[in-house]
């Protein structure tokens, strides 16, 4: 017997897969003109008085579904015999066909059950099946009354099906930016492989897209209050263009199809190139020029009137500006986030450069769009309506450019402002925390009770006085920025010796010659003294909270408590507990531990690391009920 080759059982596996991606293609561009083909016939159902039968109205809905790709139409029946040609695509009607090429390859690259097919194998599948429709439709429409310009087929409809079928394939694989393809310059296939590169340029497109977006609201909202002050005149060109109910719904349908087309109009205007109406016309805001050749329609009620413009038709300027903004708040988002530490942040060339390449973007998709948003609508003087692409693209890129990037470096500075410096004028004077009262007979105070003491002091704001007569600071949660240091002590606006407006009760200090036994009443008295983190608080780099309180979970005392309760959960397994070094004579308890501490000042900071990652409840548990520690070893220490 002989065994099949891999790569045999591959390619067989493959071409259902491929076959599959095909029929993909063709069920998505049927849907989407059988979808249109119903609308019309049922508007054509609707009308009194049709002017072809069935045949014509379906030819009539096939090319009208070319047109939502882009391509040219033709109309032949004209009073000069001449076909006039249509080129102004209503973009309402491309979303429907582009979203089904999406979803098809997508769906296709990326199947729930079943082998899959290579990303081109899918792409090149998916294409070639919707272009055969497309084809079969431009055939079908060649004898209706809007047949299809065959220069237009395969540009724009090829490019605009392949770039939808490419999105699709993009976005099953993840939406990755890279790697590039091996035929790129190997330049530019390193630049796409390293993830700084592809962080900017995600930061560059998502940028792009929201100055497009704001562009786009921004001309909607022009159009909409021209329309209202016009109010009267698209009401009368509404009911003139059609008697009968079938005819306006017909009518209301195709401007709500251009809808999106006025928008890219609006924002045009708001850029400064405006829009033409006709072949010798321009409505800009500093007016109107020539005789415009105006169509009756509801939308073309909103063209400014003729002569020159004044303040109403200057204020569409603020939709670049807004838009410019945009840009750059977007841009800053990401260059300097405002939970992240500040070595974490772009510089400002890189901020100036991701904010010219997102203006870049935003000029090249406004440029797009508005090519195919306008477009012939006839011969003559129609032969050109709608915004100029090759003028608007750059007025975009220009405005975006030139107001975006100062933006984004005067927001990027403002993010990185040092906090408080203009609300330091009530921080108290005192350039030294007040020190604990080193009163030898006092009495030993509990862990809990001095971290009790020292945070009801911080949150509730209380005034509290300590044995020396100083007092604390409450916690000002309106400024949050108190207490932030900096390496120097000069006291200045953060500064390690502006203690008094910190946020956190300045801790005393403490020494092992000396050890302070804190009233119960000082925040921060009996903290400081119990843990020892005050050691080198007069030194450069000392912060509030620089040093975390300590427990006595390290101390032998403890050490021997967690032992005998192992010991007696064991049932007398465990051995006893095995004899350490002894601690110095002389001390003992909180004034043993403040020496220890106070001599080892140089090893603050390894305590400070050994503090932050112990478990709390841990120390708790060995707490529990226990005495104070005697010489036996009998119970833990009841001081930190």
């Amino acid at each position: 017997m002989t065994q099949r080759a891999p790569q045999v059982t591959a390619d067989r596996n493959r071409a259902p897969a491929l076959v599959s991606a095909l029929l993909r293609g063709v069920v998505a561009a049927g849907l989407g003109l059988g979808a249109l083909a119903v609308l019309v016939v049922v508007v054509w159902i609707s009308s009194p008085y049709p002017d072809s039968g069935p045949d014509g109205a379906l030819r009539s809905a096939a090319g009208i579904w070319l047109l939502a790709h882009g391509a040219g139409l033709l109309r032949p029946d004209t009073l000069s015999g001449v076909p006039a040609p249509v080129g102004v695509v209503p973009l309402l009607l491309a979303v429907g066909p582009l979203w089904l090429t999406h979803r098809a390859a997508r769906d296709a690259a990326d199947p729930e059950e079943g082998p899959a097919p290579s990303r081109t194998g899918a792409f090149c599948a998916v294409t070639a099946g919707y272009l055969l429709v497309v084809a079969g439709a431009a055939a079908y429409a060649r004898g209706g009354a809007l047949r299809a310009d065959p220069d237009t087929l395969a540009f724009p409809v090829a490019v605009v099906v392949a770039g939808a079928a490419a999105a699709g394939v993009w976005t099953a694989a993840g939406r990755p930016l890279g790697p590039l393809p091996s035929w790129s310059p190997l330049a530019l296939q390193e630049a796409v492989a390293r993830t700084l590169f592809r962080d900017r340029a995600e930061a560059a497109c998502r940028s792009a897209a929201v100055g497009v977006a704001v562009l786009l609201g921004g001309g909607a909202l022009l159009v909409a209050v021209a329309l209202g002050r016009n109010a009267a005149v698209a009401q009368d060109a509404f009911l003139g263009l059609a008697g009968d109910w079938a005819g306006r719904i017909a009518v209301l349908l195709l401007a709500v199809a251009l809808v999106p087309n006025a928008a890219l109009w609006g924002a045009s205007y708001g850029l400064g190139p405006g829009f033409a109406l006709g072949a010798g016309a321009t409505a800009t805001p500093l007016g109107l020029d020539g005789a415009p050749a105006v169509p009756r329609f509801p939308l073309l009620a909103a063209v400014p009137g003729p002569g020159p413009g004044n303040w109403p038709n200057w204020a569409a300027a603020a939709v670049p500006v807004a838009a410019a903004l945009a840009v750059a708040w977007f841009t800053v988002r990401r260059a300097a986030p405002a939970d992240a530490p500040r070595a974490q942040a772009w510089s400002w060339r890189e901020t100036a450069r991701v904010t010219l390449l997102a203006a870049l973007g935003c000029g090249l998709a406004t440029a797009v769009l508005a090519a195919w948003a306008g477009g012939p609508l006839g011969t003559g003087e129609l032969s050109a309506f709608g915004p100029v692409w090759w003028l608007t693209g750059p007025a975009a890129f220009a405005w975006t450019a030139v107001i975006g990037v100062p933006a984004a470096l005067l927001l990027r500075l403002w993010r990185l402002r040092t906090p408080g410096w203009a609300w330091r004028g009530d921080v108290a004077d005192a350039q030294e925390p007040p020190a604990a009262d080193a009163d030898a007979g006092g009495g030993r105070v509990t862990y809990e009770e001095a971290f009790e003491d020292e945070f009801e002091g911080a949150y509730e704001g209380a005034y509290e006085e300590d044995a020396g007569g100083a007092a604390g600071r409450p916690r000002r949660w309106w400024a949050p920025w108190r207490g932030r240091g900096a390496a120097d002590g000069d006291g200045g606006p953060g500064g390690p010796a502006d203690l008094a407006g910190s946020s956190v009760p300045a801790p005393a200090k403490a020494s092992a010659k000396s050890p302070a036994k804190s009233p119960a009443k000082a925040p921060g008295a009996a903290f400081g003294a119990q843990s020892g983190t005050v050691a080198g608080s007069d030194g450069p780099g000392f912060e509030p909270y620089d040093f975390l309180p300590t427990d006595p979970w390290h101390e032998k005392g403890a050490r021997e408590a967690r032992w005998a309760s192992l010991q007696r959960g064991s049932g007398g397994l465990m051995a006893d507990f095995p004899a350490g070094p002894a601690e110095p004579a002389g001390l003992a308890g909180p004034a043993a531990s403040s020496a220890v501490r106070g001599a080892g000042g140089a090893d603050a900071k390894a305590a400070k690391a050994a503090k932050a990652v112990k478990d709390t409840t841990d120390t708790t548990d060995t707490t529990d009920g226990q005495g104070t520690d005697g010489p036996d070893g009998d119970g833990p220490a009841a001081t930190p």
